[in-house]
């Protein structure tokens, strides 16, 4: 496979690999070992990040600027997450690395790629970083390495600042690794929580589902529609359909997403029909038996097939 020093493929990663590849990198390859329809694509490992750090000398103006917060004083937690992410932002990446991250991207053969920070402290049981760090949907050559450089900044928003201040993890090393896979443009996508997250009752999953790409839903912009599905008889017990005014796709020119009405054709329909429930259930269900744990799954749906884009344990149950 890949020869490189900071960067593997999925099929190279499994879930043994959490402290190389964070909670989300390894997650990808492990379920891709199992057959599950994985979009392809690689990790930048979190060697990447400690190189960067220690190559430009940022982790001793990082820590020095670590220390001198006042934790009482939410406007000195913010001028500090600002000063490092300047730092980070301005600060050249090593040669090695960037050479190391085009030719990955360039063995992808995708014009798009999905760009999500996966923290090697992630999924682990002292804390759950879910939701702490940034992702960037749509990025192109052009600005992948900026992308990567914004995920690793977001170390330092100031609510994983906090985070990891409340969690007694100021001092344990937490680095950063990227994900970076194939965009897939999702004419639907959601969440699943393979056991129901009200009632805790094993035996049942929930599916959520709106129009366009996830973040609509994972930022909590709309109502999805959510199906609950029997995971012993394969049977759908409740379909609840939201109606849907508004989604996000890929800018038609330029970088990035944008918003955009629903047709009115579909606000009101049903976003998944009941075949694909079952579906996209029998998958979720076969990660949640590989796992043996409850799990809370993104996936995407794009020209008749769907795609697992993340998983992860439950925490709240």
């Amino acid at each position: 496979m890949s020869n490189f020093k900071f960067i593997k493929f999925f099929e190279e990663i499994s879930k043994k690999d959490i402290k190389i590849a964070g909670g989300k990198g390894a997650s990808l390859g492990e379920m891709i070992k199992i057959g599950i329809p994985v979009p392809r694509g690689f990790v930048i490992l979190a060697n990447a990040f400690d190189e960067f750090l220690k190559e430009t000398d940022l982790n001793v103006e990082i820590e020095a600027a670590l220390n001198k917060i006042n934790f009482k004083d939410i406007n000195s937690v913010e001028y500090t997450s600002r000063k490092i992410r300047d730092l980070i932002h301005d600060a050249k990446v090593p040669k090695i690395l960037v050479d190391e991250i085009l030719e990955a991207f360039k063995r992808l053969n995708e014009k798009f790629v999905a760009v999500r920070s996966s923290a090697t402290a992630e999924d682990s049981s002292i804390a759950s970083w879910a939701g702490e760090l940034e992702s960037y949907l749509n990025v192109t050559k052009k600005n992948l390495v900026g992308k990567i450089k914004n995920c690793w900044s977001s170390l330092f928003t100031p609510r994983a600042i906090v985070y990891r201040y409340e969690k007694g993890l100021r001092k344990s090393k937490i680095l950063v690794a990227v994900v970076v896979q194939k965009m897939v443009q999702s004419e639907i996508s959601g969440i699943c929580f393979t056991v129901h997250p009200v009632t805790k009752d094993k035996n049942q999953m929930v599916i959520e589902a709106g129009w366009g790409l996830g973040e609509a839903i994972v930022g909590g912009y709309i109502t999805p529609d959510s199906y609950v599905v029997d995971k012993k008889k394969w049977k759908i017990l409740d379909i609840n359909i939201s109606e849907q005014e508004k989604m996000i796709v890929r800018k038609k020119t330029g970088i990035g997403n944008m918003w955009i009405k629903v047709p009115n054709k579909l606000k009101t329909k049903q976003k998944l029909n009941n075949k694909q429930i079952i579906e996209l259930a029998k998958i979720c269900f076969l990660i949640e038996k590989h796992y043996k744990f409850p799990c809370d799954i993104e996936w995407a749906f794009e020209k008749g097939k769907f795609y697992i884009v993340q998983s992860r344990p439950i925490t709240t149950l």
